[in-house]
């Protein structure tokens, strides 16, 4: 039997990762960048920050990375939404990404969704 498909991370931001917003459900996968704000071997949760905003990283499967708090970091996985409405990541991978510019990040991600909008209506005309 064939296993399900692994779906690719769609890129948001942390501070679009709220609850009004069309990534913030159930199994979403996503991807995301923040700097590291905490970790704790014992749990293995991680909490990014982008801007104001944070999201906690459950990283119990990745291996080999070494995490350092102020480090910048990607992780992809799906997003799990506790009863609280209070989201985590459940990472699949991650890595840092020290050197990265945020705000050129941001731009750039900016940049690829218009293009993407407008090939989209291109497509559709």
């Amino acid at each position: 039997m064939a296993s399900p498909a692994i779906k690719s991370g769609a890129l948001v931001t942390l501070p679009e990762l709220q609850p009004s917003s069309e990534f913030f459900k159930e199994g979403a996968s996503l991807r995301v960048t923040g700097k590291l704000q905490e970790y704790s071997a014992e749990t293995a949760i991680a909490v990014v920050a982008d801007e104001s905003a944070t999201l906690r990283i459950d990283t119990q499967h990745l291996r080999e990375l070494s995490f350092r708090v102020g480090s910048v970091f990607q992780f992809i996985g799906e997003l799990h939404i506790q009863p609280n409405n209070e989201a985590i990541l459940q990472a699949r991978t991650g890595r840092n990404v020290d050197g990265i510019d945020l705000d050129l990040y941001h731009q750039s991600l900016q940049l690829v969704r218009q293009f993407q909008a407008e090939r989209m209506n291109n497509s559709t005309t």
